[in-house]
């Protein structure tokens, strides 16, 4: 919820200030186009976009140089794109590190000790006490510049905590979080009288080689809500088709909720085509990848995460296209279905009940209110892995458990046009809400609200 009360879902992406679209933003060489997709952003639904405070590809973009030295271009870049994204309503995840390219880069890095930094080596920035008092300094300067805009949603406060960055343990990353976090809320507290929202990101498949790092990301007292990021090398990171992708994004949410002891919002912060971009050279064909993205988004949803889930593009050129705006803007539109500030939902994916095997079914829900996203699963074409359109619609009975007993409103959604194609006022009892939708062809979601 925003400070007015109002509902806030998380939509957008992750961006850097030398993609094409924020690449302007750098010496103001063409702050006209920056804006102009800012404000493009913002009329198709977008609400948030993820950043690096430095995204270190190159030699050119880091924030300090040498360290302790925040250099004036980076500094007016940050102040002009918190400055624009005031004046569209949107809001920046941010996190101060780009561990990626500062890890694979890490020879030129001005925080290497070679270049009179803090750090001897990669593997050693989170035991470093040096290291851990530059990180907190950048801390301070970021929130003492830019703590104060409304654009600031929340800190990441370290991209894809790994064991790397520890010589390979996980023990003190407990610690470093406490450290860095209750750091971070003091400068805020004392500059702001309140802090804003904090999670730590982590490289999805990590979870499994160190099932230490849950407590964590998804347990630590500190942090406000949790993020991981959905790489999984058989289904998202090299997709053969449209649907695996989206039935593993919905395996992948319910996994993470599992996970939480109390109620607390998750959603996937980066995600994407991976290993067909960056190992094998290949940009996903338009069709498939607008197709693939909007399946992800609506399994993210409907299995009880936050948005759809915020897409790394590997494409070429390194920007989302004009068919996943569109897929953002239908789901903003449908989020104004729901109450967000009084959703208590729990994964229902496996509780959903489906009366043919030809669809596959998200689900989440509470006691009033749900979300239920039916795709198709058996009309792929035989080369390409798209859905066929030309395909007979067929009749879905579906029920869902949970809800008290009374009159819901179910709204029928078209999530490729973008739009309700239909109501239904049905009676719950005490059991489970059944609900029949005579005709589906590919995909349909359903917003479902007591009245």
């Amino acid at each position: 919820m925003t400070d007015e009360g109002q509902n806030w879902t998380p939509i957008g992406q992750n961006d850097a200030i030398t993609w094409p679209d924020f690449a302007g933003l750098f010496r103001r060489k063409n702050m006209a186009a920056v804006e102009g997709h800012l404000a493009w952003l913002a009329a198709h639904g977008v609400t948030c976009l993820r950043f690096m405070l430095e995204y270190c590809q190159t030699e050119n973009r880091y924030l300090e140089r040498p360290v302790g030295r925040f250099q004036p271009h980076m500094v007016r870049l940050w102040d002009d794109l918190f400055a624009l994204c005031e004046q569209y309503g949107l809001r920046v995840l941010l996190t101060p590190y780009d561990t990626f390219w500062m890890w694979k880069r890490w020879r030129h890095h001005p925080y290497n000790q070679v270049h009179g930094g803090p750090c001897t080596h990669h593997s050693r920035w989170l035991l470093c006490p040096s290291t851990l008092t530059a990180i907190k300094n950048r801390l301070t300067f970021a929130t003492e510049r830019w703590g104060g805009s409304g654009a600031l949603f929340a800190w990441d406060l370290w991209n894809e905590i790994h064991p790397r960055h520890s010589r390979g343990r996980t023990e003190g990353f407990y610690d470093f979080i406490a450290e860095i976090s209750t750091h971070l809320r003091e400068v805020e507290t004392r500059l702001y009288g309140r802090t804003h929202l904090q999670t730590v990101s982590v490289f999805g498949p990590v979870l499994d080689e160190h099932p230490a790092l849950a407590d964590v990301i998804f347990r630590h007292p500190q942090l406000d809500f949790a993020t991981s990021h959905f790489y999984d090398a058989a289904t998202i990171d090299h997709p053969k088709d449209t649907v695996r992708s989206a039935i593993r994004t919905g395996a992948l949410v319910r996994e993470a909720l599992e996970h939480q002891r109390q109620l607390a919002p998750f959603f996937d912060s980066e995600h994407g085509p991976i290993h067909t971009f960056k190992d094998r050279r290949r940009t996903l064909p338009e069709a498939f990848d607008d197709e693939y993205f909007r399946h992800m988004q609506w399994a993210h949803l409907a299995s009880g995460a936050a948005g759809g889930g915020m897409r790394w593009p590997n494409r070429h050129p390194h920007v989302l296209t004009h068919g996943m705006r569109a897929a953002q803007q239908s789901l903003a539109s449908f989020t104004k279905l729901i109450d967000w500030s009084r959703f208590r939902r729990r994964n229902l994916n496996h509780e959903l009940q489906l009366s043919t095997p030809a669809f596959v079914g998200f689900a989440c829900g509470d006691t009033t209110q749900a979300v239920v996203w039916l795709l198709r699963q058996d009309s792929l074409k035989k080369r390409g892995g798209t859905m066929l359109q030309q395909v007979r619609p067929l009749p879905v009975q579906l029920s869902l458990p949970g809800l008290q007993e009374g009159s819901y409103l179910v709204h029928l959604w078209n999530t490729t046009a973008g739009h309700r194609t239909g109501q239904l006022l049905l009676q719950a009892t005490s059991a489970p809400l059944v609900i029949e939708i005579p005709e589906v062809r590919s995909d349909i979601a359903l917003a479902i609200v007591r009245v």
